[in-house]
């Protein structure tokens, strides 16, 4: 039981982590977009997409945690099926942005691609959240 405890505490601070690290993805390419670019659709698509991959980071969290009580078969099922379903939800928040001219859906893609740049940046982040929030 206790075991069980440390693993979701564990994977809580890996999801701030990630989290956190899409957030300052998003505003280190903010500044760039700043240099470049005074269209505040730029921004706007950006900054879409920061929540659209924070969104799909908590939302594959869920899946996989729910994933892991489950027996293997009905796991793959699951985790699969969430998988699709966050992929569709990409495409058609990336569709209403084109359709609508809200906002950039390329910087949007930009904003989302910060969930794979903030995996590679965990262990810098873990130490930063740790020092800042002791998580």
């Amino acid at each position: 039981m206790e075991m069980e405890k440390d693993r979701k505490k564990k994977i809580d601070a890996t999801l701030f982590d990630l989290c956190f690290g899409i957030f300052l993805y998003g505003i280190v390419c903010q500044i760039v977009i700043l240099f470049f670019s005074q269209d505040p659709k730029d921004s706007l698509g950006l900054w879409t997409g920061v929540l659209l991959g924070i969104a799909g980071s908590i939302h594959m969290w869920w899946s996989i945690n729910r994933g892991l009580d489950m027996a293997s078969k009905d796991a793959m099922k699951t985790v699969g099926a969430n998988s699709i379903a966050r992929y569709f939800v990409l495409v058609a928040a990336m569709a209403l942005l084109h359709i609508s001219g809200f906002a950039d859906p390329l910087f949007a893609f930009l904003g989302y691609m910060g969930m794979k740049i903030a995996a590679y940046m965990q262990p810098i982040t873990r130490k930063i959240s740790f020092k800042l929030f002791k998580i």
